[in-house]
């Protein structure tokens, strides 16, 4: 089996616990107003590669994981190839290395819904040992706006995984004018107290940086003017959230 990957990164420190190999799937249904990889929408656009020759990859870092770090993959949004996805992680276990996915949630099937892709899903998570999942807005038509899909598999997904007890780290990006606003953060709190196997909740401060991207590709990129939050309004999100309060929040 391959599967379409976007890029790869030898050494991540901010995608998971200690030190990661951070493999970029190709391929996501979202269309985040913030998306700062609109390179990586496309599924057929990355290249090909197998579960062998990402390993091989991978382990030339092995040495600067310690005992915490492992592999990472985000997106794109890595649960849409999980057929590949299950067969990576199924041998990472294999090598005794952690497992850590960065995921949307976008497009989590319960298996009401789809019981293949469910059963797919719930073999994963044998194979999976932490999740860093995204809030990208509590509010159902304001996610909308955000990302062009419902919110609702997200939150089926965050149900599902305090279910199971699969510990998670919650990321959420501040977006002036658009995810900062008091009642949306406090409506986010009090969800996130609803859950049990959160581990730490970061605010990620919107940025730009993408841009060029969009020009490059001939898109127009829709927060053009939009700055970065404030230091002060990171903190008093930071507040909001609670952040503090969970183990291993950095300031």
């Amino acid at each position: 089996m391959q599967g379409y990957i976007h890029q790869l990164e030898s050494f991540g420190c901010a995608d998971g616990p200690g030190s990661r190999f951070i493999i970029f799937f190709a391929g996501c249904p979202l269309r985040c107003l913030y998306c700062h990889n609109p390179d990586s929408w496309k599924m057929t656009d990355g290249k090909l590669y197998t579960v062998e020759e990402l390993l091989k990859e991978a382990e030339t870092c092995r040495a600067y994981w310690g005992t915490k770090g492992g592999i990472t993959v985000s997106g794109g949004e890595p649960l849409f190839q999980i057929d590949f996805l299950l067969e990576l992680f199924t041998e990472c276990k294999k090598r005794n290395i952690n497992t850590c996915i960065d995921t949307s949630g976008g497009v989590f099937k319960t298996n009401e819904e789809d019981s293949e892709w469910f059963q797919k899903f719930e073999k994963l998570m044998q194979v999976t040992d932490i999740l860093l999942v995204d809030i990208k807005h509590i509010d159902e038509e304001e996610h909308k706006k955000l990302t062009g899909i419902s919110g609702l598999p997200n939150r089926k997904m965050f149900a599902y995984l305090d279910q199971i007890n699969k510990p998670i780290w919650i990321r959420h990006v501040l977006v002036p004018g658009i995810t900062d606003k008091d009642e949306f953060l406090i409506q986010t709190r009090d969800f996130i107290r609803t859950l049990h196997n959160v581990q730490r909740v970061e605010i990620l401060p919107y940025h730009g940086l993408g841009a060029m991207k969009y020009k490059d590709l001939g898109i127009e990129y829709p927060l053009e003017k939009l700055e970065s939050p404030t230091k002060e309004s990171v903190m008093h999100a930071k507040e909001l959230l609670e952040c503090e309060k969970y183990t291993g929040w950095k300031n």
